[in-house]
């Protein structure tokens, strides 16, 4: 509040001192500020049109194409913001040459001081438009959270998390946490499904039957590639089973799924996991 009180006594001591409001504001009628909320309220209800029709156009055509379109909505969104506000400066505002440099100057240092993180986030999405970290449609991680982006906001975005929680994070985020992309505008997404055995099972035959409960899968996209990795641990033999679903979204289904088929084979081949019991603390703990 300091902030915005000093940015406001400043803004209007440049204001008097240069006699800048003369000749920068036209004169306010109740027919402009008419014009102006009407403007504002058609932004909004293009913007709110764009973002649902672009959402029901996405789920109906071709799985491909979703994120393609869901990709343009921050596109349209920038667009309609930037009518808006040139013509709602066009409206008030008298912007010569001289009387532009004047008022991007003043509000420059008024905004320097009164809403530094908010400025923060909003030049950080501009970046990120360009650099394009994350896009909508896209799984990623910032910080503790996990997620799809599912809206691209001048702000910040809106991550939607597996629990179906609506999360919103500032674009400020991309100065300083890592971002993980899963996906990266691509459709698939890899999917690590891991399992913990007793150290005595046979390698070969776990291997090839994670092999056959990825390829039997109906969610498995058999275009990319089937890794299965392992290594040895104080409490047991961990394997790691690499692969991908046709749709990122449809990452827990699927990996549930792998699990379902994993565990039956197991129990008709006779491989039994790790006795837990009998571990010490620290194997359990390190387990954790």
């Amino acid at each position: 509040m300091m902030l915005l009180s000093i940015s406001t006594t400043l803004f209007a001591q440049l204001l008097d001192d240069n006699g800048i409001a003369d000749r920068l504001l036209t004169e306010i009628t109740v027919n402009k500020i008419l014009k102006a909320l009407i403007s504002i309220f058609v932004a909004y209800g293009i913007s709110v049109s764009i973002q649902s029709f672009v959402n029901w156009l996405s789920e109906r055509v071709a799985r491909r194409f979703r994120l393609t379109i869901k990709q343009s909505v921050p596109f349209w969104k920038g667009l309609i913001l930037i009518v808006t506000v040139v013509y709602l400066l066009n409206l008030f505002l008298n912007l010569s040459q001289r009387n532009l440099l004047a008022l991007t100057g003043t509000i420059a240092v008024g905004l320097g001081f009164a809403f530094k993180d908010y400025v923060s986030s909003i030049i950080a999405g501009v970046v990120t438009l360009f650099e394009a970290p994350y896009r909508v449609g896209d799984r990623i991680r910032i910080g503790e959270h996990y997620g799809e982006v599912i809206g691209y906001g001048l702000r910040g975005l809106r991550m939607q998390t597996p629990d179906d929680n609506t999360v919103t994070i500032p674009h400020s985020k991309t100065w300083t946490d890592a971002i993980s992309n899963a996906n990266s505008g691509e459709l698939e997404a890899q999917v690590v499904t891991e399992f913990y055995l007793h150290h005595d099972v046979d390698c070969d035959k776990v291997i090839r039957l994670l092999y056959q409960a990825a390829y039997s899968s109906r969610y498995t996209q058999l275009k990319l590639s089937v890794v299965v990795v392992m290594a040895e641990l104080p409490w047991c033999t961990h394997f790691k089973l690499r692969s991908y679903p046709m749709d990122a979204r449809d990452e827990f289904i699927y990996q549930t799924d792998l699990m379902r088929r994993a565990k039956q084979a197991f129990a008709k081949h006779g491989i039994f996991y790790p006795t837990l019991n009998k571990a010490t603390p620290e194997m359990i703990s390190n387990k954790n």
